[in-house]
Order: C-alpha cells, then sequence, then structure tokens
C-alpha cells in the first residue's frame, strides 16, 4: 500500500465508483478503499439474512417468505431514466457490459387519495382521467410545445425565451389548473418541491422532454429501466472497469484516516498503519465528518408483499409519486417498487419502498399516505439516515466529497453530483454525446 497514487476514493457508493471507473478510464492511478466488506456502501443491496440481521437484529427471517439469497433489496431504491444522464455514463464507459435491465412496467401520480397512470405526451393527455375535457386540450396543447421546443431552431421557441421565462409564466400561458401543474412538475419533471416555478422554464421543459423520450425509447409504461438482481450490481460493475484499467481495490479497510499536511492539503490514507500518498481525496461523507454539515433526514419504509400495489394494473414494477401539495407537504413522497420479475425476491413477492424527506419526528406517521397504497404487507422496516453536503474548499484540501442520497426514487440529481465531481477534479467536462440508439438493446420488456 506504500505507493503514490493520482486518487484515492474511499467508500464503494454508487457515486465514488462512478467517480473511481470515469478516473481510471482517463490514466489516472486511483486507489479504492472501503472500510466495509462488501461493495455499494449506503447504496448496497441485502438479501434477506442480511434485512433481518439489520433491522431486527437476528439472523433467522420467517419461512415463508422464500430463500434468502434470492433476495436483492436496495437500501436506496431508484429507478434509472432510461434516456438519462446515468445511462449515457454507462454507454460512455462501456459499463453496459457488465448488466442487465429491464423495464419498468409503470409510472403513475397520486391525486386526491387515487393513484393514475402519469401522461406524458399529447396522445397520452386525451385519454387520462386525471383532467377534465378541457384540461384535457390545455394540456395537450402544453405538451405539443414542449415536444416540438428545440433549443437550437428558435421557430419552436413561439416568442419565447426559456432562459428568461419562469416555469409559472409558461404554465400560465396555456392556463393549466392547479391539479395538471402537479403531475406535469413533480411526476413528469420529477421536481422534488415547488421552487422550479419561479425558476427559467428552461430546466423544466427539458425534464419533461427527456421523460417523454425515455418513455418512447422501450416502448415500456414507464420512462424507467432498472437492473436485473438490483441496483447492488452498479457499483460493481463500475469497480470492475476501474479494475480493467488498472485501478487498486482494498474492501474491508478499518480507520480509513485522510492524513493533511501543514497548509491543509489532503496527501494521503492512513489504514492500519500503512499509508498511501496521493494527490486528491474522493469519498463519502462518512469518511470527512467535519468537512460536511447535516442538510436534511431520509425516512423509508421497507414492505415485502405478496402481491402488487393495487390499481397498478398488477404491474411487477412501479413508481408513485405523491406530490407535496396532495398531502399537505413541503416536499414529495415516492413509492417505488419491484420484484421477482428483475430478480430481487423469490416468484410471487414484491418489494416496496416509500420515501420522502423527514418533516417530522414520526417516520411511521409521516409515511401512511403512501403506506396505505400498498395494500396487505407481509414484512414492514422502517429506517432513516441524515443526509449531508459538503462545506469544504476542494481547491484548499485537495478532498472532494459527495453530497448524502436524496429521498427520490430516480438518478439523475446523482448522476448530476457525480458529473460535478468529476469536473472540479479533472478539470475537464465529460463529454456525454453518446449515440443512444446504440444501447437500445441494453433493455428487455
Amino acid at each position: 500500500m506504500d505507493e503514490e497514487y493520482d486518487v484515492i476514493v474511499l467508500g464503494t457508493g454508487l457515486k465514488e465508483c462512478i467517480l473511481s471507473g470515469l478516473l481510471s478510464v482517463d490514466g489516472l492511478k486511483v486507489l479504492h478503499m472501503d472500510r466495509n466488506d462488501y461493495y455499494g456502501g449506503e447504496s448496497t443491496s441485502l438479501n434477506l439474512i442480511q434485512l433481518w440481521k439489520r433491522f431486527r437484529g437476528s439472523d433467522t427471517p420467517q419461512d415463508n417468505l422464500g430463500a434468502s439469497r434470492e433476495y436483492n433489496v436496495d437500501m436506496i431504491p431508484k429507478f434509472i431514466m432510461a434516456n438519462g444522464l446515468l445511462v449515457q455514463t454507462l454507454i460512455h464507459t462501456d459499463v453496459t457490459k457488465y448488466l442487465n435491465f429491464k423495464a419498468v412496467d409503470g409510472s403513475f401520480v397520486y391525486k386526491k387519495g387515487k393513484i393514475y397512470k402519469v401522461p406524458a405526451t399529447d396522445v397520452e393527455a386525451l385519454k387520462s382521467p386525471l383532467m377534465g375535457l378541457f384540461e384535457k386540450r390545455r394540456a395537450r396543447k402544453f405538451f405539443i410545445y414542449v415536444q416540438d421546443y428545440d433549443e437550437k431552431d428558435p421557430k419552436s421557441h413561439e416568442g419565447l425565451d426559456l432562459s428568461k421565462v419562469t416555469a409559472r409564466e409558461i404554465i400560465s400561458k396555456y392556463g393549466l389548473e392547479d391539479d395538471t401543474i402537479d403531475f406535469i412538475g413533480h411526476a413528469l419533471a420529477l421536481h422534488n418541491d415547488d421552487d422550479y416555478l419561479d425558476q427559467p422554464a428552461i430546466d423544466f421543459v427539458k425534464r419533461i422532454k427527456l421523460y417523454a423520450e425515455s418513455l418512447a425509447r422501450f416502448q415500456g409504461g414507464s420512462p424507467y429501466i432498472y437492473p436485473l438482481h438490483g441496483l447492488g450490481e452498479l457499483p460493481q460493475a463500475f469497480a470492475r472497469l476501474s479494475a480493467v484499467y488498472g485501478g487498486t481495490y482494498m474492501l474491508n479497510k478499518p480507520e480509513c484516516k485522510v492524513e493533511f499536511d501543514d497548509s491543509g492539503k489532503a496527501i494521503g490514507v492512513t489504514s492500519a498503519g500503512e499509508t498511501a500518498k496521493c494527490k486528491k481525496v474522493v469519498c463519502d461523507p462518512s469518511y470527512l465528518s467535519d468537512k460536511v454539515k447535516k442538510v436534511g433526514k431520509v425516512i423509508r419504509a421497507v414492505c415485502i408483499m405478496s402481491h402488487p400495489i393495487p390499481d397498478t394494473s398488477d404491474a411487477h414494477s412501479v413508481q408513485i409519486i405523491l406530490p407535496q401539495k396532495q398531502l399537505s407537504r413541503k416536499s414529495d413522497m415516492y413509492l417505488f417498487c419491484c420484484s421477482y420479475a428483475h430478480n430481487v425476491a423469490p416468484k410471487g413477492k414484491y418489494i416496496a419502498f416509500v420515501s420522502a424527506e423527514a418533516e417530522t419526528d414520526n417516520p411511521e406517521e409521516e409515511l401512511k399516505a403512501g403506506i396505505e397504497l400498498l395494500g396487505p404487507i407481509d414484512e414492514i422496516f422502517y429506517h432513516s439516515y441524515d443526509t449531508y453536503a459538503p462545506t469544504n474548499n476542494q481547491e484548499e484540501d485537495n478532498c472532494f466529497i459527495s453530497s448524502s442520497y436524496d429521498a427520490t426514487t430516480h438518478f439523475e440529481g446523482t448522476v448530476v453530483d457525480v458529473l460535478e465531481m468529476y469536473t472540479k477534479i479533472t478539470g475537464k467536462t465529460l463529454d456525454l454525446s453518446v449515440d443512444l440508439s446504440a444501447a437500445s438493446a441494453t433493455a428487455e420488456n
């Protein structure tokens, strides 16, 4: 271990593994260490015995739940947008060869106690029971504007400069009702709260376009895909990529301590009496707790069931978004369900997650609205974790710390954090202009 590296990465969470892979491909000498004896860090997947140990303190789950090894329960459950940044990163790095994906069956939104399929195009808007007849026509016009919008073609802008006009202004131009704005902003554009309404509309419109393009990609019932055997496959796939390009991996390394010189710059990492030198350190918040601040708390219910979520057309995999206003909350609540169809549970079993940003000290009561949508539950586990963001100046200490994972059930924010970190570490922007059609075969319906 007594060598010098360009970068030492601490923690094998998804963000750290993507960065490790990208930096190794760039030709940097990378050492990747983790205090745990497994990959994934916070974003690992657990089998049934591991799940029982973590939440029940024993290693003997009930027999009627099936074989432990057939479970892969994600601790940070998220679907992948079919045309999104993570897929572009997977293709850019050719990590797709290590993974198999399957399309997610359904995408729904909660309104006044019921759930509805999310309409994403002008054709779907006309069929949707979410809206009345006149509102359908207005929504159709809005969707046609979004579909036709091309940043490089001024003719498609209809005289609106979306870098100056707010989302609220563009919505009011089409006269859309509050409930319609709710599902477009939260279930299509995937905003977590309503702050976006007073920000430039360009991001809002791009997000809706991304949803519609992702939906069209695999002709499934949702814009999402998900790896067979769960998300635990993702960190390992990027770790393999790093190893192929010369990255060195060391798991089960106790007390990884970052060493600094007199000027406060990171110069290495010590574990078990050995020090590896480096120019830069990349890590999750748990490795440099004095350089981060608490920014929130995520609460989550993990449920094992023997049936699909009711009113989802018996979908084997599904996302349901509960917009904040529908629950009188400050941020959205998310339902995520997958099953034996994605090889994450035994035949006939479903794993459902209800996640949100904590707004009270009572997670069971706070998540109740989401849990009530699930129907009968075989087992339920509650867990929560504090979320952190870095406070350090990277130029001064050469430490690049990722932010904690949010409550959302999609990966777009996660990959934005990774790409921003990559640019800060390397001084260059990652070119993700890949041929997405070349990867259409990476997911099966």
